[in-house]
């Protein structure tokens, strides 16, 4: 089988298409034969060694895909040969709060990736997409959706006529968008890119601010909200916008910190946490049983992730590049 292994080093340029021998699949496991790929900021930051510098080559990158079940093993009754799932991002943490052994299972980064013609998953790891997705658009969800909706809707507790900021215009914050929406709230988005802004309000967004010609964001988002700040933001850049959002926010507001897209290094006081009583939720994806009462809602709206653009599977240095020149508008997908 081809699969794509990140071989002696790190870098864009060490990605590689090689031949494996196809995994066994063991008794409690399913094999997908796998049809879609998505990319997100992490997969970058683990091929740049940003992730995890310790990382052992030759390591096969991606936690986002879809796949046809093809082979199950001894012992498994709730998955069928034929059914469409995607592996979950953390295939242990199937309901529940988030232990330690669970989080050690995160695909492309603890555990391998899925970035090769045949994956095999424990069977209690996979979850079946919505029907009325394109495989593409199925092999978004695993980790921008489940932690948007983890963010907005299980830990947000997103209720109609809130206000909810979203920042940029990648995969999580469009996610987190459309689920705002769903939700009843009101959505202010911010981007450097007047004609992504213009996209996003075609979406539903209620509010655009260009955070280059409008570097004091928050002033504009307070502005908007007659003074009294968002009752949710989506934050995804990390040390260099926390500060902004905290003045941003609406006292008792909710922070779901999402991204490092600004990096993690940097200071910020943290008082306005504690005299505007506002919650800090670290959102690390989603389990399972979310994923699942997240693809319900998908189903019943026919909510369609946003594409930016679809690469070959022997393109992916290409898909990484575009990834990481910002450029795009939603996901970056590989398609065998």
């Amino acid at each position: 089988m081809r699969a794509c292994e990140l071989q002696t080093e790190f870098g864009i340029t060490s990605l590689k298409i090689v031949d494996r021998p196809e995994p066994a699949v063991k008794p409690g496991h399913v094999r997908l034969r796998m049809k879609a790929w998505s990319l997100n900021y992490r997969d970058l930051m683990v091929v740049r060694g940003q992730y995890n510098p310790k990382l052992k080559f030759p390591f096969v990158p991606l936690s986002d895909g879809v796949g046809e079940v093809v082979e199950v093993g001894e012992g498994v009754d709730t998955v069928k040969v034929g059914a469409r799932a995607c592996p979950l991002f953390m295939p242990l943490w199937q309901a529940g709060r988030l232990n330690d052994a669970q989080g050690k299972s995160a695909l492309g980064g603890a555990w391998p990736g899925v970035l090769a013609d045949t994956v095999v998953m424990p069977a209690g790891g996979v979850t079946a997409v919505p029907e009325h997705l394109t495989d593409a658009e199925a092999a978004t969800l695993p980790c921008a959706a489940v932690t948007a909706w983890h963010a907005v809707i299980t830990a947000g507790q997103i209720q109609p006529g809130d206000t909810v900021l979203i920042q940029g215009t990648g995969g999580v914050s469009l996610f987190a968008l459309q689920f705002a929406l769903l939700a009843g709230a009101t959505v202010i988005a911010t981007s450097s890119s007047d004609e992504k802004l213009a996209r996003v309000l075609k979406m539903g967004a209620a509010h655009g601010i260009n955070y280059r010609t409008q570097p004091d964001w928050e002033v504009a988002v307070r502005d908007l909200t007659k003074g009294a700040g968002v009752r949710h933001i989506v934050e995804v850049g990390g040390a260099g916008t926390m500060p902004k959002s905290l003045k941003a926010v609406q006292t008792a507001g909710t922070i779901s910190l999402i991204g490092v897209l600004t990096g993690g290094a940097g200071e910020f006081n943290p008082l306005p946490i504690l005299m505007k009583n506002i919650r800090v939720q670290g959102i690390y994806v989603g389990s399972g049983e979310m994923f699942a009462a997240m693809n319900q809602a998908i189903s019943r709206q026919q909510i369609r992730p946003t594409i930016d653009r679809v690469f070959k599977m022997d393109e992916v240095q290409a898909a990484f590049r575009h990834l990481e020149s910002g450029q795009h508008f939603g996901k970056v997908v590989i398609q065998g």
